[in-house]
């Protein structure tokens, strides 16, 4: 019965390839072989590579499903004419930040490229530090939704005066936190595949720096050579990046326990130079195939679709009526003059910008779209309006130095209470509505309030104009192919 099942798989295995490469160019089918000749020098010859294991990360970006489509076609390609193929690790990080159309997106894919039920592939999913199997209607756990906001906030509260709050730095510390522990996983895997560009694998490890300093760590050696050295770099980090920013007892251990490895050579094998073709020229592939459905407002502008729009729109209109003192309309429109000057230098087509700028609809009543943005961050954080206007002006490090301007600015009221505050942020004994209020508007418990009034700020090195620019490359370890 096992020969006869087995048998069947195979032939199922290799309908799928088959399938699979009829949307392949001939471009493509040349691409495939170059990546499978990779794999087989990274493994130390093919008759290896039944003993070799890859790592992708998955995100439901139309790039990150192109390219698991690639390597499952090296994977099924291999296994018809070797002993043995590569086993596959596909890990998802689950977050605020992955909206559930990217995880029907993902279980699609899997389904088309029929990885469920493959022993050799592995479908997993990390949340609250827990490695899990995937399983696209799992909601995010309460206390990980806790923990992600709270991340945010306490790295977001670290920047210095004018830098931008769009920068989401607890983005690049979660995902290479997540890649050091995921690869090290079960007894680990050999190489990670990500087609990553050059200056996305700059933009990558600068983020991570800042993001770095931010929470402790100090600024990470110099490197030369991209993701080449990453894992390197990410086993110098520590096993626990956020280890600086809580008290001991506030940390959660990776789980589950005693199944990651202390230290795992794992390499990392770049394709950004061979993959062939435009995103347009993938679509059949894409859609008819995979069943991928693009995001209306993120499809064709160059983003990296890990950002909302409406919601980055949102934040500049916030910095803009609460900090600058002009109007929430103006700020939304730099953004979306930003935006559009991103695109453009990304070849987007005036047609595709056109209709980028048309979802925004009429400047002069923007109440809608910050409504949307307010909920999705509501919904997806659990923050509120007044809690992401505390974290613009961040008024509790460097000794509350920023305290006056924001109550000046924003709670006039509490100016009475000034004394109070500062006594409850140094620990001192201060009263229960003072503590209370702490907690609502900055979304942030006493106790972590008092951890940031002793730091310092940490100012990124570039400056506000070019920081919604550098953001625009902020990337996901393995989220971003070549657009040909």
């Amino acid at each position: 019965m096992s020969t006869i099942h087995d048998q069947a798989m195979n032939y199922v295995y290799q309908q799928v390839l088959q399938r699979l490469l009829s949307f392949f160019s001939r471009a493509e089918r040349t691409a495939l072989q170059l990546l499978i000749q990779r794999l087989a020098v990274a493994a130390g010859g093919m008759d290896r590579l039944g003993e070799f294991k890859v790592m992708v990360t998955q995100s439901g970006t139309r790039e990150c499903c192109y390219n698991l489509a690639l390597l499952r076609a090296a994977q099924l390609s291999i296994a018809g004419r070797a002993p043995g193929t590569f086993q596959l690790r596909v890990a998802t990080l689950r977050g605020g930040t992955l909206p559930p159309a990217a995880l029907h997106n993902m279980h699609r894919s899997f389904s088309a490229l029929f990885l469920y039920d493959d022993p050799r592939v592995e479908l997993l999913m990390v949340d609250h530090r827990e490695v899990l199997p995937f399983n696209h209607q799992a909601p995010d756990s309460e206390a990980g939704r806790e923990a992600n906001c709270i991340n945010l906030l306490m790295l977001g509260h670290r920047r210095g005066q004018g830098e931008d709050l769009a920068l989401w730095d607890d983005t690049y510390l979660a995902t290479a936190e997540f890649l050091g522990q995921v690869a090290r996983w079960n007894n680990g895997v050999d190489a990670l595949v990500g087609s990553d560009s050059a200056r996305s694998q700059e933009s990558f490890l600068h983020g991570l720096d800042r993001a770095a300093r931010k929470a402790g760590l100090g600024a990470l050696p110099k490197r030369a050579n991209g993701f080449d050295e990453l894992f390197g770099l990410l086993d110098g980090m520590g096993g626990d990046y956020y280890r600086e920013l809580y008290p001991e007892g506030d940390l959660q251990p990776w789980r589950p326990s005693g199944q990651f490895e202390a230290c795992r050579r794992t390499c990392y094998i770049g394709i950004d130079d061979i993959v062939a073709g435009k995103m347009e020229e993938r679509w059949p592939l894409l859609s008819d195939f995979l069943g991928f459905q693009a995001d209306e407002l993120q499809i064709e502008t160059g983003d990296v679709e890990s950002k909302d729009p409406i919601v980055e729109a949102c934040f500049n209109g916030l910095h803009a009526c609460h900090v600058d003192g002009r109007s929430y309309e103006a700020g939304v429109s730099d953004y979306l003059q930003r935006r559009l000057a991103a695109m453009r230098r990304k070849s987007v087509s005036e047609a595709v910008c056109e209709r980028f700028l048309a979802s925004f609809g009429n400047l002069s009543d923007l109440t809608e779209h910050r409504s949307l943005a307010l909920a999705a961050l509501q919904q997806s954080f659990g923050l509120s309006e007044s809690q992401l206007v505390c974290l613009l002006f961040t008024p509790f490090i460097e000794g509350g130095a920023g305290l006056e301007r924001f109550l000046r600015t924003c709670h006039p009221g509490m100016l009475i209470a000034m004394p109070d505050l500062h006594r409850a942020m140094q620990g001192l004994h201060a009263p229960d509505q003072v503590l209370q209020w702490m907690t609502e508007v900055s979304g942030l418990p006493v106790h972590l309030i008092s951890r940031l009034y002793a730091m310092d700020s940490i100012s990124g090195d570039k400056p506000v104009a070019q920081a919604s620019e550098f953001n625009d490359d902020m990337v996901a370890v393995g989220d971003r192919s070549a657009e040909g």
